[in-house]
């Protein structure tokens, strides 16, 4: 009898502990936060200018190396056969260099992309903690990490009207 007065106590103390916890557990559309604040859009937008513009650059240039491979392809009958080896691998070496510009772009662009990211995600971070104090809140999970909940305890609204106030845009290198 001492024993299950004790189980049942303990029972009762740790679903009070658990029951507390749980409320003070919100969560945050983190993909939301940084793709419909200001300077999420904001910077998403120029990032997109400026892979259209490199993406239209690099194809109005694939296209210039395409036609001159069909000329060539046109004009092999026409030339000797050094001459032939020699614009083949003239052309080569332009398409290899080609193909190495356009790879490095690339690069720089998810470059650019992941710093804009990082700097927005470091601009947030003292928004949610100051939140948390704010509004006596434990702990504010990723919404990609919750299984259920309840939508009361979605966070990501008001922490993208407070991210829109105090962050209008954030500067890509």
């Amino acid at each position: 009898m001492k024993y299950f007065k004790l189980l049942i106590g303990l029972l009762l103390f740790l679903g009070f502990i658990n029951s507390s916890y749980s409320e003070e557990v919100y969560f945050v559309n983190m993909q939301q936060v940084l793709n419909k604040s200001k300077a999420g859009s904001a910077a998403q937008e120029t990032l997109k200018k400026h892979f259209s513009s490199q993406d239209k650059k690099f194809k109005g240039e694939s296209a210039a190396l395409k036609n001159e491979e069909t000329q060539l392809i046109s004009q092999k009958k026409s030339l000797s056969p050094e001459e032939y080896k020699k614009k083949v691998s003239a052309l080569r070496k332009k398409n290899t260099d080609f193909q190495t510009r356009r790879r490095n772009a690339s690069n720089e662009f998810v470059k650019k992309k992941n710093n804009a990211r990082k700097k927005l995600i470091q601009a947030i971070n003292p928004i949610l903690e100051k939140y948390m104090t704010d509004n006596n809140i434990m702990m504010i999970v990723n919404e990609k990490n919750v299984i259920l909940a309840n939508s009361k305890r979605d966070l990501t609204q008001p922490v993208i009207d407070i991210l829109n106030k105090e962050l209008k845009s954030i500067k890509i290198d």
